[in-house]
């Protein structure tokens, strides 16, 4: 199962949300396109910015763009659902103000938005991740140590995405085994399987049929 990591930087809920619909194949579509078995959503450090800022969105906003990002792909009456693709939902890590200078966002307010996530992942019947809850634990329920975490107080260092990493295959093992990296099969034969005189027959493959069942 090939991996791709589409990041925005500084994107909010609102905005992401066009981005969105353009990323993700209509029904009648699919038959032409690679099956996306794994979604995480990991929004909300930016719609947690205080009011007055750009990339603030309110708190009843949130909670609806991110429904509506789920039920996208999720419920049936979207053109693009999408019955094959699980959806796992992340909080925002804890925002450490000892680090982040720019006095535009607070540890109080970005738990609310952790908090909204786990609501809508309840409301929505998927997964979450609390990235929060698992970071503020790391920590020692002290800001500051946040900074081990997070390389400038919102954004993560190699040690906290060691820790998302962790969660993420957890959360995979126990609410999807059937795509848990121990229960995958290869799409091509291990090398040891490979008969030099006669390789052919193991490494012909029909891939793009394989990535899109």
């Amino acid at each position: 199962m090939d991996v791709l990591n589409r990041g925005f930087g500084g994107y909010n809920t609102e905005w992401i949300t066009p981005v969105f619909e353009q990323c993700f194949a209509k029904q009648h579509e699919q038959q032409h396109v690679p099956t996306v078995r794994l979604l995480t959503i990991w929004l909300g450090a930016n719609d947690a910015a205080f009011p007055g800022s750009s990339q603030h969105v309110p708190l009843p906003a949130f909670r609806a763009n991110l429904a509506a990002l789920v039920r996208m792909v999720a419920a049936p009456a979207s053109p693009r659902y999408s019955p094959a693709t699980r959806v796992v939902l992340l909080t925002p890590p804890p925002v450490n103000t000892h680090q982040w200078h720019w006095g535009d966002r607070d540890l109080a307010t970005t738990r609310t938005y952790a908090e909204a996530v786990k609501d809508v992942a309840r409301a929505e019947g998927v997964p979450a991740l609390d990235v929060f809850a698992a970071f503020w634990e790391a920590a020692g329920e002290d800001e500051a140590r946040l900074g081990e975490l997070l390389s400038d107080g919102l954004h993560l260092n190699a040690k906290g995405y060691e820790i998302v990493f962790d969660l993420l295959v957890e959360a995979i093992k126990e609410n999807f085994p059937e795509i848990h990296y121990e229960n995958l099969d290869t799409v091509f034969t291990s090398s040891e399987k490979i008969d030099p005189a006669n390789p052919g027959p193991l490494l012909r493959k029909d891939i793009f049929k394989h990535v899109s069942s």
